[in-house]
């Protein structure tokens, strides 16, 4: 009879086991096969995508935060569709407005906190699939998120010596999390990181050195100007203006900004 209830026991358990794999198998296949229709139709260009930015307060309900954040209007942003207007207009892309930038709500839930640097494969992934599941239960749209890449905006208290969490752009799900400073004076900054996270989305690689220096050629927005230094725009996936050989300063602004050559072919502008 023992012997019996514990292979009846273990047979409960396997099935338990099995329908759990065969759940997360599952879920893991329909995530990719979205993925993918989702980058095929983000790097379409057919139609405009839609840039929706939530602020956060991401220094605890910080009162100057507050009163940034609400003060906040899409006229800061305005900058980022006219750079990429421009820029697709440079690279010949047919669509004449490639994105269309607007403020979403204020969010006053946080979404999961991003993965520590040295974190590994198993966890980033974990992340990853709780952060689109938080987007999908607190940015719900009518719309379908084919088109809609949404940019979570992390603001904090520009205090002099402070050094900002790593920007993240997803580059499946159409998600980017951006630590940026919540004050007048850094809003056009503010937008050059924006646009670099964004660009990640749809398939945009970094072109800087572990160290933060843009990498040559495809880090630098004219590797064949003479003499190469200084270096007068950035490309905006290495962010850093090279000076010289070994320095650079960041872009302040998005006029300081070019889409290179080999980031348009990644986002699909260029064959």
């Amino acid at each position: 009879m023992k012997k019996s209830l514990s292979s009846t026991k273990t047979s409960t358990v396997n099935w338990w086991e099995f329908t759990r794999i065969v759940i997360l198998l599952t879920l893991f296949v329909s995530l990719a096969f979205y993925d993918k229709i989702q980058k095929l139709q983000a790097r379409s260009w057919s139609v405009p995508l839609q840039v929706v930015i939530y602020p956060i307060n991401g220094d605890n309900n910080n009162p100057s935060v507050n009163e940034y954040i609400n003060a906040l209007d899409k006229t800061v942003f305005e900058p980022i569709d006219q750079f990429i207007q421009q820029q697709g207009l440079d690279h010949k892309l047919s669509i004449r407005q490639p994105t269309q930038t607007q403020m979403g709500a204020v969010m006053k839930l946080q979404p999961p906190e991003s993965p520590k640097p040295d974190a590994n494969i198993f966890a980033i992934i974990a992340w990853s699939i709780k952060l689109r599941y938080w987007a999908y239960k607190n940015t719900p749209d009518s719309n379908s998120n084919l088109h809609r890449i949404r940019v979570f905006v992390y603001y904090h208290e520009p205090v002099e010596g402070r050094h900002l969490e790593h920007s993240l752009g997803l580059n499946k799900g159409l998600i980017a999390i951006v630590h940026a400073f919540g004050a007048e004076n850094y809003d056009q900054q503010n937008n050059v990181v924006i646009v670099h996270e964004l660009l990640h989305t749809v398939g945009a690689t970094d072109k800087y050195t572990s160290d933060g220096y843009p990498l040559f050629p495809i880090g630098y927005a004219a590797p064949n100007q003479s003499p190469l230094y200084p270096q007068s725009k950035a490309e905006i996936m290495a962010i850093g203006i090279a000076q010289t050989a070994t320095s650079s300063r960041m872009a302040s602004h998005l006029d300081e900004c070019v889409i290179g050559e080999q980031t348009a072919k990644e986002i699909n502008w260029r064959l």
